[in-house]
């Protein structure tokens, strides 16, 4: 994506369901889960810079013995400054205890980070300052084991407002107005709740101490995940750690954000991705299953595991982004899928270039957009197959103009390429234009000046700041007849409020065009009355009834929006063409038929609380306030 957009956070799961001493004896370290850990979350690094963490829950040691574990960095390398601190500490806790290093009774009592439950967060900050405070994983403590808490999750509510007021009216006191700290107090409050109740059933027969361990193995962690999430209105994938070593995962119930476990005998691991836990685990990719909307994977404190639902599924709508660009594309489906989305785009782009190869130049923006490429290639290759056998049932007249017609390739060079990101320290915005405008550099002398076009692939397209300022006037220094920017994706018209930080009406292409398309057709008249509707809908409670937006697009077709936008983004010094392709939305469903989630392309929201989000963000538009609008 050449558009910096931030991505999905991303979690990391991992359950010993041996002993300590077994894997000490195996594998001839007790850092075995602390490694995987390691593994797993640097394979899912694409998914968190702003910050990481990572906790730890030893099961069964004996009061006056620290069973909580956690570390968290903002360190520009935090996976690494983690897990530094992490075997920092282990080294000095072993520094003289040489003969106990295999001693697994001890190492627990003693050595932090040697518990049998781990848990892992990589954070990307939609919003708030990147300070440690924002770091997962989240710890809420309390002095009885099974009160303790520990979370993290790549999650964005759209009602933190209602869910903070449902706080207050249960008598607690939030420190801070955000989701995390809200989600993590509304389940931790019913976890109470159920220790409490445990409690009363048994405290007229057993003493304290002995109602203690009976709570630990009668907890109902489906129960609480249900009283807890029921009003929830987001895209969740949150993982939670107890005191006294059962944990969980949740995911939404339209499935937005994913959640992915494999379990053999040894361990039960989850992360965000798939590719993670091949790689850490040695998984066959068939091994590895989806936890199914709306329902939580619960790990007891024996190890045991399987999911139950705790709200009641929606329409699976999955995010659709993940296959395009977040997440990494050496899962063999998400392969499939960006190629695929690459040759649906071959009939737009042969009709864009007038079906003449010979004079066409194909590339791409680096990197994610490599495999949309190859699709793309791979689908010009079929028409040229089709191209041929037509001329050769018709008659070829010369043994040359078959040679030429059989060894026709389209012609493909790596063309952009992304230099070491420049800071834009410099104030003035001219000169910090100037910096942005170097962050890519190209390949000269391989374009035939005034003859070619030049067709270039992008996974996205979000504000076309970047193909304004930096793209379009370094390929133009090539001197092509034509630039024709591709994107595997649709237009992206609307916010996402699940985790994506894409918030503002105006930082989309696609609907300032939409705004420039309006005022040319005299169509303004249009704006005030979504404005009306929007704010009468919020007067009255029923903003989440209806996304009124969608009523500025629908007078225009998803050909002139993209012409509208190629008009934007061309510098008006820029010597050659400039045209802009689109996925459409129907190729999109084609390519990735199980991850329907298009919000961001069409609107239609996958709980209620999407259409209050995008129809406030337009009141903020409209309104001159340039704000988030959850």
């Amino acid at each position: 994506m050449s558009d910096q957009v931030k991505h999905e956070c991303g979690i990391a799961m991992i359950r010993l369901r041996k002993p300590l001493q077994y894997y000490i004896d195996k594998y001839g370290t007790p850092l075995y889960g602390i490694n995987k850990l390691y593994l797993l979350m640097e394979k899912q690094h694409n998914r968190g810079q702003d910050g990481a963490g990572v906790a730890n829950i030893k099961i069964g040691v004996p009061p006056g013995s620290r069973y909580i574990s956690r570390y968290r960095s903002v360190d520009p390398q935090p996976i690494t400054d983690v897990f530094r601190k992490i075997n920092r500490k282990v080294r000095k806790s072993l520094k003289g205890h040489k003969d106990r290093r295999k001693d697994a009774a001890w190492l627990k009592e003693n050595v932090a980070f040697t518990g049998e439950v781990l848990l892992g967060h990589l954070r990307y900050g939609t919003h708030g300052v990147n300070s440690i405070e924002n770091c997962h994983p989240m710890l809420r403590q309390n002095n009885w084991r099974s009160r303790n808490l520990v979370m993290a999750g790549n999650f964005n509510m759209t009602n933190v407002d209602e869910l903070f007021d449902k706080l207050i009216s249960l008598g607690q006191h939030p420190k801070e107005k955000v989701d995390t700290v809200t989600v993590m107090e509304k389940i931790g409050h019913f976890l109470d709740e159920e220790n409490q109740r445990i409690f009363n059933l048994y405290k007229e027969d057993f003493t304290n101490a002995e109602i203690s361990a009976i709570i630990e193995d009668n907890i109902d962690l489906p129960r609480v995940l249900h009283r807890s999430c029921r009003d929830f209105d987001g895209g969740y994938a949150m993982a939670g750690m107890t005191g006294y070593g059962a944990a969980f995962v949740a995911r939404d119930p339209a499935g937005i954000r994913p959640a992915y476990y494999y379990a053999d005998e040894e361990v039960v691991v989850v992360a965000s991705e798939k590719p993670a836990i091949k790689t850490a685990f040695n998984a066959e990719f068939n091994q590895i299953r989806e936890i199914k909307p709306g329902h939580a994977l619960i790990i007891n404190k024996q190890g045991e595991y399987d999911q139950h639902q705790f709200i009641e599924p929606l329409e699976k709508q999955s995010c659709s982004f993940e296959r395009i660009y977040f997440s990494r594309g050496s899962d063999p489906d998400i392969y499939r899928e960006r190629k695929e989305l690459g040759r649906l785009l071959v009939p737009q782009v042969l009709k864009a270039i007038e079906y003449d190869l010979e004079n066409t130049v194909f590339s791409y923006i680096p990197n994610t957009a490599e495999t949309a490429f190859l699709g793309m290639i791979e689908g010009l290759e079929q028409y040229l197959i089709q191209q041929r056998k037509r001329a050769i049932i018709e008659g070829v007249e010369t043994d040359e103009d078959l040679e030429r017609i059989l060894s026709f390739r389209p012609r493909v060079e790596k063309l952009v390429i992304k230099d070491a990101k420049l800071r834009t320290f410099i104030t003035d915005d001219a000169h910090r234009d100037d910096l942005v405008a170097h962050v890519y550099d190209t390949t000269y002398e391989v374009i035939n000046k005034g003859t070619d076009t030049l067709v270039l692939i992008d996974d996205s397209i979000v504000r076309g700041t970047t193909l304004e300022k930096s793209i379009l006037r370094m390929v133009d220094k090539l001197e092509p007849r034509k630039i024709i920017i591709v994107s595997s994706a649709p237009q992206i018209r609307f916010p996402d409020c699940y985790g994506i930080d894409m918030s503002r009406m105006n930082d989309f292409v696609a609907f300032r065009a939409t705004l420039a398309l309006l005022k040319e057709n005299r169509l303004e008249n249009l704006l005030e009355e979504v404005q009306d509707d929007c704010s009468q809908a919020t007067q009255w409670g029923h903003s989440e009834d209806e996304n009124y937006v969608k009523a500025i697009y629908a007078p225009f077709s998803h050909e002139e929006i993209s012409n509208k936008i190629a008009d934007i983004v061309r510098p008006k010094d820029l010597k050659a063409e400039v045209g802009i392709i689109y996925q459409t939305v129907e190729n999109l469903h084609r390519a990735c038929p199980n991850h329907t989630g298009d919000w961001y392309f069409t609107g239609n929201y996958p709980t209620r609380g999407g259409n209050r989000i995008v129809n406030k963000a337009f009141l903020n538009f409209m309104e001159g306030r340039g704000v988030r609008a959850y």
